[in-house]
């Protein structure tokens, strides 16, 4: 807008272009957190202070299941309330090639042009849980570029779609009739990070059975075990009891034909209730605060790792690999010796060196 070209190749520049809502200012920040240039770490730190504002609703369910066309139509009831709404569609990475089709972003092309809305293809680029490391990242830069509604759906693998509860303060988990398993939910802990449940596609045979499965699983399984985050991924540090409530929170299961738009509304309201709830009861701090400790954890990981590799050259690297192949040492000695590059407080046996 405002902002010439060249200042948006400077950490200044851009910053005061994403607070003038700058949308070609915003998606190049996006960039540069995902490449992870050396103006990734400064912009984050310059806008993390604008952030903590928005409501973060994760979709994720098996493929299959409608979870685009639901997004889809959240984002334009969303809108209709006069929220704004940033999408980030996390897509599958080829394990041989390295790319993404990032085919949500076709399926939603209806929603292109509405300036309230603002959509990120992402791939998973080889995350195990499914979502790319770099997704609370871009949530984040949504979240202070002045969205208070954000979007992530899944790509939908599989059992690893747990990990979108350390992300999101609301997770709907979608579910559809004739995928040939009516207790999809229960396996990898699906059914504790649902907050809310969406059978989509409800006008087809089988929607009622899984919506009684489903309904069934929760009153053997507790109506508020989802509410309680296992810590054993995060940092140990303590995390506080919230408040106590006298209405524990029982995730709604709402039917939808997201197709025909049918449904989406009482879904969104479900949606709003959960947030209400977390703020009344002072689940919404917690979650922050463990989603902070998840994030933290991830960075510092990472952070870790690079450092080990920039202190050892490949050559070395290699006789650890091949000696781990061989058999000759273990990937636990050999990784405490890769570390001790970086923590020479670290004690390796003598004996067991490579």
């Amino acid at each position: 807008m405002s902002n010439a070209p060249d200042e948006l190749e400077t950490l200044d520049g851009l910053v005061a272009a994403i607070g003038e809502g700058n949308r070609r200012a915003l998606a190049r920040a996006i960039s540069h957190v995902e490449d992870n240039t050396p103006l990734a770490s400064p912009l984050m730190a310059a806008l993390y202070p604008r952030a903590g504002n928005a409501h973060v609703i994760g979709i994720t369910g098996a493929p299959g299941t409608g979870k685009s066309t639901l997004v889809n139509g959240l984002a334009a009831a969303y809108r209709r309330r006069e929220h704004r709404v940033g999408i980030v569609a996390v897509d599958p990475t080829s394990p041989f090639s390295g790319g993404a089709l990032l085919g949500d972003r076709v399926r939603m092309r209806d929603l292109a042009g509405d300036p309230g809305i603002f959509i990120r293809s992402m791939a998973t680029r080889g995350s195990l849980g499914g979502l790319a490391q770099a997704t609370a990242d871009v949530v984040m830069l949504l979240d202070a570029a002045g969205f208070d509604r954000i979007l992530i759906e899944t790509v939908g693998v599989g059992q690893s779609e747990v990990e979108i509860a350390s992300t999101a303060h609301t997770t709907v988990v979608v579910e559809a009739p004739g995928l040939g398993d009516e207790v999809q939910a229960i396996k990898a802990g699906i059914l504790e990070i649902a907050d809310v449940f969406a059978v989509n596609k409800a006008d087809r045979e089988g929607a009622e059975r899984t919506a009684m499965a489903l309904k069934m699983m929760l009153t053997l399984g507790g109506s508020d075990a989802h509410h309680v985050m296992h810590h054993g991924r995060m940092l140990p540090v303590e995390f506080p009891t919230p408040a106590t409530t006298n209405e524990a929170w029982t995730p709604p299961i709402i039917k939808t034909i997201a197709i025909h738009n049918e449904g989406i509304d009482t879904l969104l309201e479900a949606i709003e209730q959960h947030r209400q709830y977390l703020d009344g009861t002072g689940l919404r701090l917690l979650r922050d605060r463990q989603r902070a400790a998840a994030e933290l954890r991830m960075i510092l990981r990472d952070h870790l790792l690079e450092q080990v590799l920039a202190r050892v050259d490949k050559k070395r690297l290699g006789e650890f690999v091949d000696a781990v192949a061989a058999r000759t040492t273990d990937p636990y000695t050999a990784a405490r010796q890769l570390a001790a590059t970086i923590l020479p407080q670290t004690e390796v046996e003598e004996e067991t060196r490579v």
